[in-house]
């Protein structure tokens, strides 16, 4: 049952989700299933690569955020999806076993005119290292059910 609702979210909020870090089997074993390029998967190539290492995929970063995101907001919100992502980029490589450190602003809140349900809550998350370089950010559309009478 969701305990947070679109009254509950305003514009300028900042969540702190934590942190996280991949081991190498980890960013290996990601790959291998779902981006299978060499600076992901083979030490030997990743070294000889522009990276001088090995690298966790874009999309297993994106993942990691994704379920602090959840866990920090989406999951105790009475969450309908999203309607997409306005901004993914990755500003720098997550390496082996460092520390990514994850914040979220609530960057706008509108009502829908349409459904008396629902509201549409943009936001942004940023995951950064530890001198506080962010190596993410994903800007999302997210659809939130409103506190029912």
């Amino acid at each position: 049952m969701a305990t947070l609702y679109f009254e509950d979210i305003e514009a300028g909020q900042v969540r702190e989700f934590g942190s996280f870090s991949v081991t190498e089997a980890e960013i290996m074993a990601f790959a291998e299933q779902y981006d299978p390029q060499d600076l992901h998967t083979d030490l030997e190539a990743a070294a000889e690569s522009i990276y001088g290492g090995l690298i966790a995929s874009g999309w297993h970063t994106a993942c990691l955020c994704m379920r602090l995101l959840v866990d920090g907001l989406l999951g105790p919100a009475d969450s309908m999806g999203a309607s997409g992502l306005d901004e993914l980029s990755w500003h720098a490589p997550v390496r082996p076993n460092q520390e990514i450190h994850v914040t979220n602003e609530i960057v706008e809140t509108r009502a829908s005119g349409s459904r008396d349900d629902r509201g549409y809550v943009k936001n942004k998350t940023v995951g950064r290292d530890d001198d506080g370089n962010p190596v993410i950010t994903m800007v999302a559309n997210n659809i939130i059910g409103r506190r029912p009478d």
